[in-house]
């Protein structure tokens, strides 16, 4: 219940169940069961100041009954069947279901197990084209490659990362040079991103690096607290890119692999400084 608050935030920004859960790293089934309670105890957003979540869940679900679980067989892990089968050529669902009748003898008859798992199969995401809104998401990542910064004094060498945000819609590209990826230059570029659009969009997605998701997940990824505290400051939902998947992320990778990432800022020469590499990043992608 800690994430009932940030799901009827979230909803009331007009984000979508599946995003929601996305973005809070629960389920959409649970998503559903507290919008749903939430428009029919008349509970909006914004809540009350006094309320805390004991109050908000007896609000919610004065009267919840604790649901009763059964299950004939325990539901075998799909993922990591369908994954074996991909892996493994000679390998096929019928021997899959001899090991697990071997573990557990009183499982799943052989029609049945094919059965389950054709159901399972078909809710598998399809490839489609993304098409996405003005002001709707803001890709941002940190390119692979960092671009040498020369101190005009010491002449000392110092790597510098690059952090690129890209609008979904207009491939609108803001990029800048920190002298590192922790926390306080990703929020840092993350700020100054929304002052050089001119305002913050619906959704954040970051890629999996570790400074802004601690945790990455396909289903249940966990957002660093700053970060999150930071799209609740700024009104606005962070849905991580799925690992493994670069499809979520072409637009900002367009940018981290661009020749400019892949080290062009080493022709500026030793006197380069920090805010001279900036300068010219957003003269050249802009």
């Amino acid at each position: 219940m800690r994430k009932l608050k940030e799901v009827l935030r979230l909803d009331s920004l007009g984000l979508s169940q599946h995003q929601i859960a996305r973005s809070c790293s629960i389920s959409q089934s649970t998503v559903h069961e507290y919008v749903s309670a939430a428009q029919a105890a008349g509970v909006k957003w914004p809540l009350p100041e006094t309320w805390d979540d004991q109050q908000i869940e007896q609000m919610l679900f004065p009267q919840r009954p604790t649901p009763a679980v059964w299950r004939k067989h325990p539901e075998p892990d799909w993922t990591q069947i369908h994954q074996d089968l991909q892996t493994h050529k000679d390998l096929t669902l019928q021997l899959v279901w001899q090991e697990c009748r071997e573990n557990n003898p009183d499982g799943y008859a052989y029609s049945r197990f094919c059965d389950l798992y054709r159901h399972w199969l078909k809710k598998l995401d399809l490839v489609l084209r993304q098409e996405h809104r003005a002001g709707e998401k803001m890709f941002v990542d940190y390119a692979g490659a960092t671009i040498p910064i020369y101190d005009q004094q010491t002449e000392d060498l110092q790597p510098g990362a690059v952090f690129v945000a890209v609008l979904g819609a207009s491939n609108y590209t803001f990029a800048e040079v920190t002298l590192g990826q922790d926390l306080r230059n990703w929020i840092g570029s993350h700020i100054r991103a929304f002052e050089f659009f001119g305002g913050v969009t619906q959704i954040l997605v970051p890629d999996n690096c570790k400074t802004g998701v601690k945790h990455p997940c396909y289903y249940e990824p966990d957002l660093n607290p700053t970060y999150r505290d930071m799209g609740a400051h700024y009104d606005t939902a962070i849905i991580p890119a799925r690992p493994y998947r670069p499809k979520d992320k072409d637009y900002v990778s367009y940018c981290t692999l661009s020749c400019l990432c892949r080290g062009e800022g080493g022709l500026l020469g030793r006197s380069a400084s920090l805010a001279f590499e900036n300068g010219v990043l957003i003269q050249r992608l802009v």
